[in-house]
């Protein structure tokens, strides 16, 4: 998947390496509000450990809407983190061509890259959706999770 200022590799006027210098600059950004995003799970879920802090945020983001919560690996969890981090890092990529008046192509293109990411991801977590929770849910005799997941590929196809 590309990264930002990818798209235009042929220039030569040395805004590669400027673009490669935000892409990393974002990256480090992405990981400091990672840590301070951390850091402050644990002053509201008071002082939870690395555990318990991705339960209780596993935990409020899934029971919200239907009261279960999502039990994915940890290989999964950080292969997830890592690329919505990178993505992260596309999009502040993206706001900085914006700022230095980039070509619209070459933004487009970033764009779409990080659409590409996003969907990637999406498929990702799909998958371990369908092989865990689906599974598990039709396995117990509640085939609701059917319709459940028509609405939610329905979604995600859009």
């Amino acid at each position: 998947m590309p990264a930002a200022g990818a798209a235009g590799t042929d220039r030569t006027d040395g805004s590669d390496r400027h673009d490669g210098a935000v892409r990393e600059k974002s990256e480090q950004q992405a990981e400091a509000a990672a840590r301070a995003s951390r850091a402050n799970t644990a002053l509201h879920t008071g002082g939870a450990g690395p555990t318990d802090q991705a339960d209780h945020a596993g935990h409020a983001a899934h029971a919200g809407k239907h009261g279960r919560k999502s039990h994915h690996s940890d290989k999964l969890k950080a292969d997830l983190t890592a690329r919505l981090n990178r993505i992260e890092g596309q999009v502040r990529g993206i706001k900085g061509l914006i700022d230095k008046d980039t070509y619209c192509d070459d933004v487009l293109h970033q764009i779409a890259a990080v659409q590409s990411a996003l969907n990637g991801v999406g498929k990702l977590l799909l998958s371990g959706h369908l092989k865990s929770c689906v599974v598990e849910r039709i396995q117990e005799g509640d085939m609701d999770v059917v319709d459940e997941l028509l609405k939610t590929m329905n979604t995600l196809m859009k």
